[in-house]
């Protein structure tokens, strides 16, 4: 038997295994972050500090099913949600903050003094979106559900406190054929 192999829209919904998937990542990064942006919590920010938009960086987000997750992609979701609603300002990761601030520091050295970014004006973050995945599977015989939770936490940098707690819970229900030949 041959193999055959169809390009299809990256943004068609596709679940060949019942596992978590793309779909999955980008369903519940956009459901989360709706939930985020209109709690209590933005009003209250919007209140304080004279409408601006509040600084946020994603944290780290914990795969605690019993499957390989790409979390990484699951974040790069929920940071392309928080961009695309407008409503916040964005901070680079750790990871990404290092490369810049490498180039800001060669540009020290070599750019021509009009065109440099300037050291030390960072924009610092205010929030820090967490979380964690879990899975629970039921199964009997060829039948077989997975409850995937996704819960999520927004976490004040400065005191700490959590501004506000989401969930978004997707449940999938796999019934595998028969063996025929």
């Amino acid at each position: 038997m041959s193999k055959r192999v169809t390009r299809i829209d990256p943004a068609a919904a596709t679940d060949l295994s019942g596992r978590w998937n793309d779909t999955d990542s980008r369903l519940v990064a956009n459901a989360l972050i709706t939930q985020a942006l209109t709690a209590p919590w933005a009003k209250r920010h919007a209140d304080a500090h004279g409408g601006d938009a509040p600084a946020i960086i994603v944290g780290e987000v914990r795969n605690r099913t019993l499957e390989h997750l790409a979390t990484q992609v699951f974040v790069r979701d929920l940071e392309r949600a928080f961009l695309g609603s407008g409503t916040v300002r964005l901070v680079a990761s750790k990871e990404e903050r290092e490369g810049v601030r490498d180039e800001r520091r060669d540009q020290q050295q070599h750019a021509a003094a009009g065109t440099r970014s300037r050291l030390a004006n960072e924009l610092g973050a205010r929030y820090m979106l967490i979380g964690e995945v879990q899975a629970i599977e039921d199964q009997e015989g060829r039948e077989k559900t997975v409850l995937y939770q996704v819960d999520a936490t927004l976490v004040d940098l400065e005191s700490n406190a959590k501004v506000w707690a989401g969930q978004h819970k997707i449940k999938k229900y796999i019934e595998r054929a028969r063996f025929s030949l």
